[in-house]
């Protein structure tokens, strides 16, 4: 690493974030969501220390991201919750992931893939309660496509799963109407299929909110990495830092503008620290005049805008501020933090977007392990 610009990611905050969640969730399986990259810290590592903690499965978005886990070694049962095409069956059969189908074509297309490679293909059905977004949305169509795929020779049905749209608002009325579609549908699949089945349907909101829905197996996804979507719980770890380094430290005289446009106008003489990261680096652009950083335990203002690859930062009232100062862009230093959740108050996004967004050039660094692994 020749820039110090990094995310360094707290594995032992990944793992106590898991204990927090089973506390919640009694006997039912827990299933560990490290899709999009484990939302930007790093999908191996994170599964690795979901599974310590105790998590029984893990869940990505697409079918290359449960075969690189495959390929770390990781066995555990993996559920692909994203809709695939038909030309990825075979490479979803042969790393035994276990995919998500609403329809038949998708149900033929794994038939066909299982009697080629003279394996099983581990499916699941996915249930349209309420989010309107994949799965079948009758009874009906569940029973049908249930008996389908129990009559299909190469095809294992191992469980069904809803999402849930609304479990983090205060108004109920939607999830009370999603847990009826769903009890409704998993008796109907279950009514023809009569082999047993996992059922899942709490998402990380209903984790703390909707015991009632843990069934036999629950996701954790937001809170795994230290961010609840819902207020009033306490114990989680903030898993991510964004750290690097000031670069260059200097004076401006009132009246001179920094960065594109000039949008900043020093009123005053004014001490600013450069910091080599920018919107290459998934630094939002949007935080141009209204972010800030954290120099020596207090906070510095963006002036101007973000550039590509550098910002400028008011270090006026730092004074002891100097070059090779650890600068962070998000998460604790001393006793001050910058928050996902603040930086997506001030995109106006939600702290998913601001977690996954640290580009590829921008390494994560694994702290609280046996051994430090950059990826």
């Amino acid at each position: 690493m020749f820039r110090t610009n990094y995310c360094e990611i707290n594995l032992e905050a990944i793992r106590n974030n898991v204990r927090v969640m089973k506390s919640f969730s009694g006997d039912a399986r827990f299933l560990a969501v490290v899709k999009a990259n484990a939302y930007g810290h790093g999908a191996v590592p994170v599964a690795r220390a979901a599974l310590e903690a105790g998590a029984d499965w893990l869940a990505v978005a697409i079918p290359e991201e449960g075969i690189e886990l495959r390929e770390s070694g990781i066995d555990v049962p993996i559920l692909i919750l994203g809709g695939t095409e038909p030309g990825a069956t075979m490479a979803i059969i042969e790393n035994d992931l276990t995919q998500v189908v609403f329809d038949d074509l998708m149900v033929d297309a794994f038939a066909a893939a299982a009697a080629r490679c003279r394996g099983n293909a581990k499916l699941q059905i996915g249930l349209d309660t309420g989010m309107c977004r994949i799965g079948v949305r009758t009874p009906e169509e569940a029973a049908r496509l249930a008996a389908k795929i129990d009559a299909t020779p190469g095809l294992l049905l191992t469980g069904c799963f809803t999402h849930m749209a609304t479990a983090d608002e205060e108004d109920p009325t939607g999830t009370h109407q999603q847990i009826a579609r769903f009890k409704a549908m998993c008796e109907a699949i279950d009514a023809v299929y009569g082999k047993p089945l996992i059922h899942h349907a709490a998402n990380t909101a209903s984790i703390f909110c909707w015991p009632e829905i843990h069934a036999d197996m629950v996701r954790g996804g937001i809170a795994l990495y230290g961010y609840p979507p819902v207020p009033g719980v306490s114990g989680l770890m903030h898993a991510m830092r964004w750290i690097t380094r000031g670069v260059l430290v200097k004076t401006i005289e009132a009246g001179e503008r920094v960065s594109y446009g000039g949008l900043f106008e020093a009123k005053k003489p004014t001490r600013v620290m450069t910091v080599p990261v920018g919107y290459a680096d998934g630094y939002d652009r949007g935080l141009s005049l209204k972010g800030s950083v954290l120099v020596r335990g207090r906070r510095a203002p963006i002036l101007g805008r973000v550039c590509m690859d550098q910002i400028m930062v008011d270090v006026s009232e730092i004074p002891e501020a100097s070059v090779g100062d650890e600068v962070v862009l998000m998460g604790q230093q001393g006793d001050e933090e910058i928050s996902a959740e603040e930086i997506a108050g001030l995109l106006g996004t939600i702290s998913y977007e601001v977690l996954c967004s640290p580009s590829a050039r921008v390494p994560r660094v694994y702290i609280n392990q046996e051994q430090k692994e950059t990826v």
